[in-house]
């Protein structure tokens, strides 16, 4: 489902930046790093999300014309 790619990558995103700034608090380069990947694949999962729901849109879209 969409809706789970949105939510996973919004928890991936909020988790990433807390750990970033925790990062750059403490010094540790590896957990900011850790950090902006790991934000950096939540806007992925987003981003996938936002694409999985577009071709469901374009598909149903596709089904309506075709059963006209």
């Amino acid at each position: 489902m969409s809706l789970n790619d949105k939510v996973e990558g919004t928890k991936d995103k909020v988790t990433g930046k807390a750990k970033e700034v925790e990062g750059k608090a403490t010094g540790d380069k590896a957990r900011e790093a850790q950090g902006k990947a790991e934000g950096l694949l939540g806007k992925a999962k987003e981003k996938f999300g936002d694409a999985k729901d577009a071709v469901k849109d374009a598909a149903a879209d596709l089904k309506s014309k075709i059963d006209k």
